[in-house]
Formats: structure tokens, C-alpha cells, sequence
């Protein structure tokens, strides 16, 4: 017996997961799978900076209409890692000098304001969540000594330590921009950690900050977290200049 053809995935499109989940598995549409994956790609940089993203090769690859298709695409231009060119389809969002410090003030402005409501509003929830999700990432780092940040689990983990910091910031539209601008700051991150010498002391830096917020002491909570976040876009620059456009 002859089996079914498989479908083959064009070059240029990078895949996360096999072409086509449940719905249920990320519980709204299809739109929103594919948009969750390629988000993913966009952001671990599998998928490159201003790289093409044709509907023919995304409907073999995802086995999805061309409604569906532009539903998820236009969702990832609204945050900012798609770009929508008249005529011309879409593309990976390039990487810029430009767009790298309007994320990097952007964010460090959002972000130390929710840090500073968490640390005068939040409880002993927001203390143990903070507190455990810096053990779950030490924890993630011993076992993978100076290989941690590529590591899928590191990155959910340091995703889940900046929220719970943040988490008692009483305000859902601050939390839903921030969590946009974290997304775009973490491909910026992948850009960093490629062609950075040597790593950073980014578990010292996550203690120390840990310990000024469970402290409450704010002003040292800011400054921490203040540079935690520029010192990214500083390695960006220092390491990987050649890929930012002018």
C-alpha cells in the first residue's frame, strides 16, 4: 500500500512544532497556533531579521488559507515583529539602532513603574512568586552551567521572574504593552548572547534586584532593574552592530 505524500517545508520558514496542532492545544484558532509559532521563531531569531514571509511557502507549511494566514500576521505587526509592506507582503521586522533604544527607553520606563506599584502594593503572594521563580531559574542554571540562555526553560523561567516582579502593578494595560516590549527586547537578547564574548552575571543581577524588591527598597529596585535592561541593548551594540540597520 502506497503511503500519503508528506508535505515538505519550503526553505526560509522555520518550524517549531509539526504543521498543523489542535486547536485546542493554545485553545483559541488557528490563527492564533500559527501566530504563537511563528512568534517564537521571530523572537529566538530561527526566523531572521527582514526575512520574506510568503504566503505560498506559509500555506504549505502550516496547511492554512490565505485568511488565516494574514488573521496571524497582522496580530504579530500589531506587536511589532512583523512588518506589512504595501504591495509588497509581509516580512520579518529588521532589527535597527533605531527601534533597539526606542525598545530598550520604552520598556525601562514601563517597567519601573510597575515595579515600583508591585513593591508598594504587592503582598506575601508577590514576595513567594518572586522569590520562587529566582529559584527555579537558579536552579535551571546550575544544572546547565554556561549553556543556560539558549535553553528553553531558562527563557520561560527569566520570562516568569520579570512578570512576577511586576506582577502587582494593578494595571492590565501597562502589563499587556510591557509584555509586548519584553517580546521584542528577548529577540535583541538572542542577537546578544550569538556574538556576546562572554556571558553576563545575569543570575548576580537577578538576586541583587530580588533582594532590593522584597526589601522594598524602591529607588535601588529602579536603578537595578534600570540597567539590568540597558545593559542588553548596550551588548547589542557592542557585539552586534553589523546587524543593525543604520
Amino acid at each position: 500500500m502506497v503511503g500519503r505524500p508528506t508535505k515538505r517545508r519550503p526553505a526560509g520558514i522555520a518550524m517549531t512544532a509539526p504543521a498543523v496542532r489542535s486547536r485546542k492545544e493554545f485553545g483559541k484558532t488557528l490563527a492564533v497556533d500559527i501566530a504563537h509559532r511563528l512568534r517564537q521563531d521571530i523572537v529566538a531569531c530561527r526566523l531572521k531579521p527582514g526575512e520574506p514571509l510568503k504566503f505560498d511557502a506559509l500555506r504549505l507549511a502550516f496547511g492554512a488559507s490565505f485568511t488565516t494566514l494574514r488573521e496571524a500576521l497582522t496580530s504579530l505587526s500589531a506587536d511589532g515583529l512583523v512588518l506589512a509592506e504595501e504591495q509588497r507582503g509581509y516580512r520579518v521586522a529588521p532589527v535597527s539602532a533605531e527601534d533597539l533604544l526606542d525598545v530598550t527607553s520604552t520598556r525601562a520606563l514601563i517597567e519601573i513603574e510597575l515595579l515600583k506599584r508591585s513593591i508598594a502594593h504587592g503582598g506575601d503572594d508577590w514576595e513567594i512568586a518572586v522569590i520562587s521563580t529566582l529559584h527555579r531559574l537558579g536552579r535551571i542554571e546550575e544544572r546547565l552551567p554556561g549553556r543556560h540562555v539558549d535553553d528553553p526553560d531558562w527563557k520561560i523561567a527569566h520570562r516568569q521572574f520579570h512578570e512576577a516582579l511586576v506582577s502587582s502593578g494593578r494595571s492590565p494595560t501597562l502589563l499587556a504593552i510591557r509584555a509586548s516590549l519584553f517580546e521584542r527586547a528577548e529577540r535583541y537578547r538572542n542577537l546578544s548572547s550569538m556574538f556576546r564574548p562572554q556571558s553576563r552575571d545575569k543570575a548576580g543581577e537577578h538576586r541583587a534586584i530580588m533582594k532590593a524588591a522584597i526589601a522594598r527598597d524602591t529607588d535601588l529596585a529602579v536603578s537595578l532593574i534600570d540597567r539590568h535592561i540597558r545593559s542588553t541593548a548596550n551588548n547589542v551594540v557592542k557585539y552586534a552592530s553589523h546587524l543593525l540597520a543604520p
